[in-house]
């Protein structure tokens, strides 16, 4: 067997078949598989907080599995994250699936990490996989879809709280470039969100926040987004945002992060904002059918936001976590 790797200068078809038998691990998965774009964009190669690996087991001309390792830069640097480890059905219980998880544990090694993290839904063959090879759960994750279908949008409008003092900003696509600043601000402001306890805080530079703008065309998304700001003096003070594929080839929208600033709590900003962004969002995109959020299934917070809104449980994931 020989794990190649895929060249992210001059991937060929080789990211295309990882992705192909990624989507073919997960035909059950009751909720949107990544697309093509997000996946290459977004997984098969290097940004400004990370450096990715892909390798790949290629028989016939086809790649029956293979891994993504990505490495942070900017921060974490002891820390890798594998996202998809996968092998075709066809081709699992003959060790392959253990002999590139077994590759990976040696390429973090040799890039001096002591840390590796994945995520599985919490049953099924993926969580027996990552037990069977030593890995704890560190996070509880729930997902969670608004049916937008069913949604009662005279309650959702009669919801939306009054907030004295901040007024709402609103664009679609990538933030203008004076906006980096702020949102730079706005996203370490997710730095107290739950998470692994050997995880440190996340360094949202500039660049970063630049790079991940300038990629949301080459996902195939279009994005919602809206900042609340003082009205005193203008200071950035919550966020969020929703992503639609831009084809409209689903029915399915994403909601991204959302933040508030601490000093700026207690003001109802995220009830506002999300609630603002999903009203403007059914007027731009109707053919939405319905919208999917990740949470920590202990941020009580965001998740009273959720239900009060409408959302209901999809399924369960673990975050699972691996000291080398």
């Amino acid at each position: 067997m020989w794990i190649q790797p895929i060249d992210l200068d001059r991937p060929g078809d080789l990211v295309t078949g990882l992705h192909e038998a990624y989507t073919a691990a997960y035909p059950d998965d009751p909720g949107p598989l990544i697309s093509f774009a997000d996946f290459r964009h977004g997984i098969a190669r290097h940004s400004p907080g990370d450096r990715a690996e892909l390798w790949a087991v290629v028989e016939g001309g086809a790649v029956v599995g293979g891994y993504a390792l990505s490495l942070s830069q900017l921060d974490n640097t002891h820390m890798g994250w594998i996202f998809p480890l996968v092998v075709r059905p066809e081709r699992r219980g003959q060790g392959l699936g253990s002999a590139l998880f077994e590759h990976a544990l040696e390429r973090l090694r040799h890039h001096g990490r002591s840390l590796l993290l994945t995520e599985t839904p919490t049953t099924g063959v993926g969580a027996r996989f990552a037990q069977a090879h030593g890995m704890s759960v560190a996070i509880q994750v729930a997902r969670r879809t608004l049916d937008l279908r069913k949604a009662d949008w005279d309650a959702l409008e009669r919801m939306l709280p009054q907030v004295e003092g901040y007024h709402l900003e609103r664009w679609t696509g990538p933030a203008a470039p004076e906006l980096i600043p702020d949102l730079a601000a706005l996203m370490n402001g997710m730095n107290d969100a739950p998470r692994d306890a050997g995880v440190e805080d996340a360094d949202f530079s500039l660049d970063r926040i630049r790079d991940r703008e300038d990629g949301i065309a080459p996902r195939g998304l279009t994005a919602y987004s809206m900042i609340a700001r003082r009205d005193s003096d203008g200071a950035p003070a919550g966020y969020t945002r929703v992503y639609a594929e831009a084809d409209r080839s689903t029915g399915w929208g994403h909601q991204a992060d959302t933040t508030v600033l601490t000093e700026h709590r207690g003001h109802r900003l995220g009830l506002l904002l999300k609630l603002a962004n999903l009203l403007w969002l059914r007027e731009r995109e109707p053919h939405l059918e319905r919208i999917i959020t990740w949470n920590a299934m202990s941020n009580a917070h965001m998740l009273a936001i959720n239900e009060a809104m409408g959302f209901e449980l999809l399924d369960e994931w673990n975050e699972w976590r691996l000291e080398l």
